[in-house]
Protein backbone atom coordinates (compact mmCIF):
# COMPACT_ATOMS: atom_id res chain seq x y z
CA UNK A 1 0.00 0.00 0.00
CA UNK A 2 1.36 3.07 -0.89
CA UNK A 3 1.88 5.77 2.05
CA UNK A 4 -0.57 9.09 2.17
CA UNK A 5 1.24 12.01 1.54
CA UNK A 6 -0.56 15.31 3.82
CA UNK A 7 -1.86 18.13 2.06
CA UNK A 8 -3.68 21.33 3.34
CA UNK A 9 -6.83 22.99 3.29
CA UNK A 10 -6.51 24.41 0.17
CA UNK A 11 -3.75 23.10 -2.22
CA UNK A 12 -2.42 24.03 -5.97
CA UNK A 13 -3.80 21.71 -8.49
CA UNK A 14 -3.01 21.57 -12.56
CA UNK A 15 -5.47 20.07 -15.17
CA UNK A 16 -3.23 19.68 -17.66
CA UNK A 17 -5.92 18.17 -20.66
CA UNK A 18 -7.62 21.56 -19.57
CA UNK A 19 -4.49 24.24 -19.85
CA UNK A 20 -4.87 24.81 -16.20
CA UNK A 21 -1.66 24.98 -13.80
CA UNK A 22 -1.51 25.48 -10.26
CA UNK A 23 -4.46 26.45 -9.53
CA UNK A 24 -5.94 26.84 -6.23
CA UNK A 25 -8.41 24.42 -5.11
CA UNK A 26 -10.16 24.03 -1.44
CA UNK A 27 -9.73 20.76 0.09
CA UNK A 28 -13.38 19.58 1.02
CA UNK A 29 -13.84 16.28 2.69
CA UNK A 30 -17.84 17.14 2.99
CA UNK A 31 -18.11 16.57 -0.30
CA UNK A 32 -18.07 13.28 -1.99
CA UNK A 33 -17.33 14.53 -5.59
CA UNK A 34 -14.92 17.53 -6.57
CA UNK A 35 -16.32 20.28 -8.70
CA UNK A 36 -15.35 23.35 -10.79
CA UNK A 37 -17.12 26.62 -11.68
CA UNK A 38 -18.54 26.42 -15.15
CA UNK A 39 -20.47 29.45 -16.25
CA UNK A 40 -20.88 28.38 -20.15
CA UNK A 41 -22.37 24.01 -20.46
CA UNK A 42 -23.76 23.09 -23.61
CA UNK A 43 -24.82 19.71 -24.91
CA UNK A 44 -24.43 19.31 -28.64
CA UNK A 45 -24.83 16.24 -31.30
CA UNK A 46 -22.36 15.85 -33.56
CA UNK A 47 -22.56 13.14 -36.16
CA UNK A 48 -24.56 11.19 -33.93
CA UNK A 49 -23.01 11.32 -30.98
CA UNK A 50 -23.71 13.39 -27.75
CA UNK A 51 -20.55 15.92 -27.28
CA UNK A 52 -20.80 18.70 -23.83
CA UNK A 53 -18.92 21.49 -24.64
CA UNK A 54 -17.90 23.74 -21.48
CA UNK A 55 -15.69 26.34 -20.40
CA UNK A 56 -14.25 26.40 -16.90
CA UNK A 57 -14.30 29.07 -14.02
CA UNK A 58 -15.40 33.20 -14.98
CA UNK A 59 -13.97 35.12 -17.10
CA UNK A 60 -12.50 37.26 -14.36
CA UNK A 61 -10.51 34.41 -12.49
CA UNK A 62 -6.55 34.90 -13.11
CA UNK A 63 -6.58 31.55 -14.73
CA UNK A 64 -9.20 31.71 -17.15
CA UNK A 65 -8.47 30.74 -20.48
CA UNK A 66 -11.53 31.25 -22.46
CA UNK A 67 -11.03 27.90 -23.61
CA UNK A 68 -13.65 25.87 -24.98
CA UNK A 69 -13.13 21.87 -23.93
CA UNK A 70 -15.38 19.11 -25.26
CA UNK A 71 -15.93 15.78 -24.76
CA UNK A 72 -18.45 12.86 -25.51
CA UNK A 73 -17.47 11.44 -22.32
CA UNK A 74 -20.31 12.81 -19.68
CA UNK A 75 -22.95 11.66 -17.09
CA UNK A 76 -25.37 13.84 -15.14
CA UNK A 77 -25.43 13.56 -11.11
CA UNK A 78 -27.62 14.34 -8.99
CA UNK A 79 -25.98 16.59 -6.14
CA UNK A 80 -26.91 18.55 -3.26
CA UNK A 81 -25.31 21.72 -3.49
CA UNK A 82 -24.07 23.91 -0.61
CA UNK A 83 -27.87 25.33 0.57
CA UNK A 84 -28.80 21.56 0.41
CA UNK A 85 -31.07 21.95 -2.83
CA UNK A 86 -30.61 18.92 -4.77
CA UNK A 87 -29.91 20.33 -8.24
CA UNK A 88 -28.45 17.83 -11.68
CA UNK A 89 -25.53 18.58 -12.60
CA UNK A 90 -22.94 17.61 -15.40
CA UNK A 91 -19.74 14.84 -14.57
CA UNK A 92 -16.70 15.05 -16.26
CA UNK A 93 -13.79 13.62 -15.89
CA UNK A 94 -10.26 14.81 -16.46
CA UNK A 95 -6.30 14.26 -15.25
CA UNK A 96 -5.16 16.24 -12.33
CA UNK A 97 -1.74 16.41 -11.70
CA UNK A 98 -0.41 17.17 -7.80
CA UNK A 99 2.96 16.15 -5.94
CA UNK A 100 4.43 15.42 -9.45
CA UNK A 101 1.71 12.71 -9.91
CA UNK A 102 -1.03 12.05 -12.07
CA UNK A 103 -4.44 10.29 -11.29
CA UNK A 104 -7.82 10.85 -12.84
CA UNK A 105 -10.58 12.69 -10.59
CA UNK A 106 -14.50 13.46 -11.68
CA UNK A 107 -15.79 16.82 -11.29
CA UNK A 108 -19.21 17.92 -11.86
CA UNK A 109 -19.99 21.26 -13.34
CA UNK A 110 -21.66 23.83 -11.45
CA UNK A 111 -22.27 27.59 -11.03
CA UNK A 112 -20.37 28.54 -7.76
CA UNK A 113 -19.72 32.28 -8.60
CA UNK A 114 -21.14 33.15 -5.77
CA UNK A 115 -18.26 30.95 -3.57
CA UNK A 116 -14.78 31.62 -2.79
CA UNK A 117 -13.24 29.05 -4.38
CA UNK A 118 -13.75 28.07 -8.23
CA UNK A 119 -12.96 24.18 -7.76
CA UNK A 120 -13.39 22.26 -4.35
CA UNK A 121 -11.53 18.84 -4.50
CA UNK A 122 -14.06 16.23 -2.77
CA UNK A 123 -13.42 12.72 -0.86
CA UNK A 124 -13.56 10.62 -3.76
CA UNK A 125 -10.39 12.31 -5.75
CA UNK A 126 -8.53 12.64 -1.75
CA UNK A 127 -9.32 8.45 -0.87
CA UNK A 128 -6.37 6.71 -0.54
CA UNK A 129 -4.29 9.27 -1.95
CA UNK A 130 -4.01 11.91 1.05
CA UNK A 131 -4.67 12.91 4.31
CA UNK A 132 -5.42 16.62 5.12
CA UNK A 133 -3.70 19.28 7.63
CA UNK A 134 -6.15 22.10 8.21
CA UNK A 135 -3.44 24.03 9.23
CA UNK A 136 -1.36 23.54 6.09
CA UNK A 137 -1.99 25.23 2.74
CA UNK A 138 -0.28 24.50 -0.92
CA UNK A 139 1.84 22.15 0.37
CA UNK A 140 2.12 20.58 -3.03
CA UNK A 141 3.27 23.87 -4.56
CA UNK A 142 6.67 23.81 -2.77
CA UNK A 143 7.03 20.13 -3.89
CA UNK A 144 10.26 19.15 -5.71
CA UNK A 145 9.85 16.27 -8.08
CA UNK A 146 13.02 14.18 -7.43
CA UNK A 147 12.84 12.61 -11.07
CA UNK A 148 12.85 15.99 -12.58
Amino acid sequence: MKEKRIIGRREKITLPEWGLHMISGKIDTGAYTSSIHCEYVQEKTVDGISILEFKVLAPGHIKYKDRLIKTANYTQKKVKNSFGVAEIRYKVNTIVSMFGEEFEAEFTLSDRSKMRNAILIGRKTLKGKFLVDIDQVNLSKNFKNPNT
